[in-house]
């Protein structure tokens, strides 16, 4: 282990008490009031952890940004978890990483409770009915950004446009993603003369043989719930949003646990929450499964990140310097823009049924692309503008 992370667990008793108070009071506050999503969560992670408290300067910040990109599992998150190691090694990462997410789910979940108990009145649906056209702009605006930094040449373009195609082929998404990425890996690195990847090309078929068709449960456990999670917070790279192409293809079209309603319900009530993006699993899992089922679906896709972080963090140096790594994220960046691109169409045309759902979407896209509004309010908008119509 490189001297710098075995000097985390050479703090005194006294130092590390501090040091895990700290990060407990930084996140928890961060978990309750970061509206607006990663990039958003990012800023106020900088402006406590850099120009505030100066626990390390914002090079060390950025170097841990990058890593992040680097794994699978929520980018704010994890760093959030990468920032309570740095500061007290395995104990700041579980501090760091539980007060950030903790008050999320707690909020997502007595709104999944409050939705599975009163969806059918009026009054929640008009308010959900207004709420979800204005979602899909503000996943369109995550789409935008991400593929200024995801389309990178005519490989990840070619990655994008495919995985597309293949999603609504009916394609599993886990092996579009590693498709994509050792694709554009095995060409990138065929352009620079390194020959020693033609030995990964056998693997994508025998990836696509292991992919059988899903059993329907349509009644799950905890456990197969949390196993799902599981599934998910292990491989799924990109945003957040990402998360609604595995759950559209999965719980809705292969499983049968949710309806695309019941699923565009929990991204658009899920939008009302400060802090992680994945917290969705909160809700979905407690639609599918009661209370243990909330538990299970929350622990399932957030263990994978803080296990990987801290497995991976000694180690960054050398996996940033790594040309076959790097070329294969590009491609599974690529196919997760792709990824996000056709569940947005497929959830669309499930949100926008109206001329006033029409007015709303085209209201909401200006907000986030022109003038720049936090996408909190921009939901809070379209609620208000839902739950008014039902008088019109």
């Amino acid at each position: 282990m490189p001297a710098e992370a075995a000097n985390q667990f050479q703090l005194s008793p006294e130092e590390r008490n501090r040091r895990l108070k700290e990060l407990a009071q930084v996140f928890f506050k961060l978990g309750t009031i970061a509206f607006g999503g990663p990039a958003a969560h990012i800023a106020m992670m900088d402006d406590e952890v850099v120009k505030r408290r100066q626990w390390f300067d914002r090079e060390k910040l950025l170097d841990l940004i990058g890593v992040t990109n680097l794994l699978p599992g929520p980018n704010s998150t994890e760093l959030a978890i990468h920032i309570g190691y740095e500061r007290a090694g395995w104990q700041g990462l579980f501090v760091a990483g539980s007060c950030f997410i903790f008050p999320a789910m707690v909020m997502v979940w007595i709104l999944a409770a409050v939705y599975a108990q009163y969806r059918t009145l009026p009054e929640v649906g008009w308010l959900l009915y207004g709420i979800k056209p204005v979602i899909m702009a503000i996943i369109l605006q995550a789409l935008w950004k991400l593929g200024k930094k995801a389309i990178k040449d005519a490989p990840t373009v070619l990655a994008a446009m495919g995985v597309i195609v293949g999603y609504f082929l009916g394609i599993n998404e886990i092996v579009l993603l590693l498709l994509a990425g050792l694709a554009v890996m095995v060409i990138e690195n065929l352009r620079s003369g390194r020959q020693a990847s033609l030995w990964l090309m056998p693997l994508p078929g025998f990836l696509a043989q292991a992919a059988g068709p899903a059993t329907t449960v349509p009644s799950p456990s905890w456990l197969q719930v949390f196993l799902f999670f599981l599934k998910i917070g292990s491989v799924l790279y990109g945003s957040g949003y990402v998360l609604l192409a595995f759950l559209q293809r999965d719980l809705v079209e292969r499983y049968q646990w949710l309806t695309s309603q019941e699923l565009l319900d929990a991204i658009a009530i899920g939008q009302f929450t400060p802090g992680p993006v994945f917290t969705t699993a909160t809700f979905v899992g407690y639609l599918v499964g009661g209370n243990g089922g909330a538990i299970a679906a929350t622990i399932g896709i957030f263990l994978p990140a803080f296990l990987l972080v801290g497995i991976i963090n000694p180690w960054v140096p050398a996996l940033r310097r790594s040309r076959w790594f790097g070329t294969f994220l590009n491609g599974v960046n690529a196919a997760s823009l792709g990824l996000m691109a056709a569940v947005t169409f497929t959830l669309g045309r499930e949100a926008i049924v109206d001329w006033l759902t029409i007015v709303l979407a085209v209201l909401a896209a200006i907000s986030v692309f022109r003038l720049k509004l936090n996408s909190a309010w921009i939901v809070l908008g379209g609620g208000l503008v839902g739950f008014l119509s039902q008088w019109v």
